[in-house]
């Protein structure tokens, strides 16, 4: 798949940018999750056969893969790919006939992906360097765009989901993975750069979610809270509420996040259509 020329390619990247770059480096130097000790983010039966260390490899907020309903033959665009673990799991699912790309910016991320794919004998995985709101891939190529937790760490989501329908074939669809919140993140906590790489300060609420879906051009929007995994990361102690509060408390919120007088921030299953 050769790459377009385009005239809104990013002519360098920002703070925001270099900053997650940054920490993201730090993540693909270590092992692991970068979220957690171990991944509970799938079924195991979809991580069978995968070595311990690239299995639990991730810095994603839940499974895309499962609710994609990947087709073999199809060719599949991972948005920030991290390790390259959805990239595999992808791989699996599309066979021989299909083809998966993985974009990450980070150089760190895209030696380790490769080298996994390497190790793992894939044939139908490639990974390119790039930035998500300048995707090296050609318009109208690709049937099916995932992600898992990284459209947040952008700082222009308008742009990641123009680029995205761009790709996007005709019908062609997205299943992501992303953190969402119930209401606007305040000014000063969207200039925190930490909490900004934690995927907390770029989360977008619901509706704005919604609405820049729908201007980018798709149908068929569905977003839904992943209450399940949210749950689960809860009564796993992956994820703790303000001092002073049990873990009974952070259930209880759970359970009315959207009607809460403070920022909630929970992974959703995120789904869209081009319209054919």
């Amino acid at each position: 798949i050769g790459c377009p020329k385009k005239e809104n390619v990013m002519k360098s990247p920002t703070q925001t940018h270099e900053e997650v770059q940054e920490r993201y480096g730090e993540v693909a130097r270590g092992s692991g999750s970068c979220c957690a000790p171990q991944n509970i983010l799938y079924p195991a039966e979809i991580l069978q056969g995968l070595p311990a260390d690239i299995a639990s490899f991730t810095a994603g907020s839940g499974n895309p893969i499962t609710p994609a309903n990947l087709r073999p033959g199809e060719t599949v665009l991972d948005l920030g790919s991290g390790g390259g673990l959805d990239c595999f799991l992808a791989a699996r699912q599309v066979g021989e006939s299909g083809h998966v790309i993985g974009v990450d910016m980070t150089p760190e991320m895209l030696n380790r992906a490769r080298q996994a794919a390497q190790h793992l004998g894939l044939k139908n995985v490639e990974f390119r360097q790039g930035y998500l709101e300048s995707l090296p891939v050609e318009d109208n190529r690709v049937d099916v765009v995932i992600s898992n937790c990284v459209i947040n760490l952008s700082p222009d989501k308008p742009q990641v989901l123009r680029e995205i329908f761009r790709v996007l074939k005709s019908g062609g669809r997205l299943s992501i993975s992303d953190i969402v919140t119930n209401r606007p993140v305040p000014e000063a906590r969207r200039t925190a750069s930490n909490d900004w790489c934690d995927c907390i300060s770029g989360a977008l609420p619901v509706q704005e979610y919604t609405a820049e879906l729908r201007k980018a051009g798709f149908v068929d929007i569905q977003l839904k809270p992943d209450i399940a995994m949210a749950r689960q990361a809860i009564e796993a102690g992956q994820f703790q509420g303000p001092p002073g509060t049990t873990k009974e408390d952070v259930l209880q919120v759970l359970e009315n996040w959207e009607q809460q007088d403070h920022n909630i921030f929970l992974p959703h299953l995120i789904s869209a259509y081009k319209p054919t």
